[in-house]
């Protein structure tokens, strides 16, 4: 005999059968099927944090512009804290452009992983 205990069982729930391994009916989840409401939301996402980051961009420029506006003349002034405002937006808005954006891709992945010829964008 050997001075070896065998490992610990863990308890399981009454009427189910005594087996190592898996628990009795698993099965790794299976990916539901690709519908057309699912590629307009893709598109929709991937639109969406496309005019997030245009419009982000866009603030940037207009406040170096304002900036810049502001440093050519004290009666401007005013132009510098409208710049910090649109700073404020921007940083506001990065949370924003990641929630629309991580999905966005997740989501266009699974479309070209799913279909053989790839992912055309139309519905």
């Amino acid at each position: 005999m050997s001075d070896q205990q065998p490992p610990p069982r863990w308890p399981q729930p009454p009427g189910t059968p005594q087996s190592p391994g898996a628990p009795w009916g698993f099965a790794p989840p299976q990916p539901g099927e690709i519908t057309a409401a699912y590629r307009r939301r893709a598109g929709l996402l991937t639109w969406s944090a496309i005019v997030v980051g245009a419009l982000m961009a866009v603030a940037l420029v207009v406040s170096v512009v304002f900036l810049i506006r502001a440093d050519q003349d004290t009666r401007n002034a005013a132009y510098g804290y409208l710049a910090l405002v649109l700073w404020v937006g921007i940083a506001a808005a990065v949370p924003v452009l990641l929630a629309l954006a991580i999905p966005a891709a997740r989501m266009r992945r699974r479309l070209r992983e799913r279909q053989p010829g790839g992912w055309t964008g139309g519905a």
